[in-house]
């Protein structure tokens, strides 16, 4: 069975096999929690609702603490792991950043003022918030803008998966916007994922791989960029120095069992690391990685690729 849906500003698809006993919930009923479940989430995690639990955040001139509700509270404990574990790569202030460069909801993409945006980096950091775990609250400068779109999509696939799980579903892929939960198995077989090829002119699989119980996430440079003054500029934002990260690694695909939200910002982290640092510090935490490399400036084809030890442990073999 299959379903189909939009939230976050992109689609989602949900693919199942029903349970075989009485009394099942029709795939109506189905598609009916999932969306409410999203729409929920999007009430919480936003930053294009004005309304939104996190947009009243980021707009809140209060300077003591802000209670949190549980699930942002989760994503935001979440986000805060995986900034530390990376030593800043990964960064839920970095969203001025990314609208300075054109690539928020609004704005035009271009090359900013040095003063503008030595300005805009004094706002970004994890510095200048404080969650409280124990009262699930937080406390922020003001100014500070909390964007957790590098993270939400892949919280919001485990949760639809909790849904479907809570449903009596024991066999599952969710995707919101090419993030991935897989669970159980299609009729017995693997469920089988296809890894797009970073190519612009046109959308090409590079890989398939066979896969259950596990989530799957891919950040890329190669789509969504502009050019200026015969320069590429990525939409891929180093919270540490404010640019766009210059580099070659075209996309990176990470496996985690059972949490597409980690993946979703491991994901990220290792493509602002870059082509060096991203591999070993995959190897380093033992992640499962696949890394894809092409030209520095973008702009020409022939890309090579990477996995970490513990991916070609871990997964079957990658199919031709």
């Amino acid at each position: 069975m299959s379903l189909f849906g939009r939230t976050m500003g992109t689609t989602y698809s949900i693919k199942y096999v029903p349970p075989s006993q009485k009394g099942f919930v029709s795939t109506d009923s189905i598609k009916s929690n999932v969306d409410e479940l999203l729409q929920n989430l999007n009430q919480e995690m936003s930053t294009y609702r004005v309304d939104s639990d996190l947009s009243k955040i980021n707009k809140s001139f209060d300077a003591g603490w802000i209670s949190l509700p549980s699930r942002l509270f989760r994503v935001l404990k979440a986000a805060e792991r995986v900034h530390k574990v990376s030593g800043g790569a990964f960064d839920m202030t970095v969203g001025p950043l990314i609208n300075l460069w054109g690539f928020g909801p609004h704005g035009e993409r271009k090359i900013p003022k040095e003063a503008v945006l030595s300005q805009i980096k004094q706002k970004v950091g994890h510095r200048l918030v404080e969650l409280d775990l124990e009262a699930q609250r937080l406390k922020k400068e003001n100014g500070v803008y909390i964007d957790l779109s590098a993270i939400a999509k892949g919280f919001g696939v485990d949760e639809v998966g909790r849904l479907l799980f809570s449903l009596g579903i024991k066999n599952y892929l969710v995707e919101i916007g090419g993030e991935i939960k897989t669970k159980g198995n299609k009729l017995g077989l693997p469920w089988r994922l296809a890894i797009e090829d970073p190519s612009k002119e046109e959308r090409m699989i590079k890989k398939i791989v066979e896969v259950k119980d596990i989530a799957v996430a891919t950040s890329g440079n190669y789509r969504n960029y502009f050019k200026s003054k015969g320069k590429y500029f990525s939409h891929t934002i180093d919270p540490r120095t404010g640019r766009p990260v210059e580099h070659r690694l075209a996309s990176v695909t990470v496996f985690y069992p059972d949490s597409c939200m980690l993946a979703d910002a491991y994901a990220t982290a290792l493509m602002v690391m870059g082509p060096e640092k991203g591999p070993q510090f995959a190897e380093k935490q033992g992640l499962l990685a696949y890394f894809v490399y092409g030209s520095k400036d973008l702009s020409t084809n022939g890309f090579r690729e990477k996995s970490t030890t513990k991916l070609k442990q871990t997964l079957r073999e990658f199919l031709p």
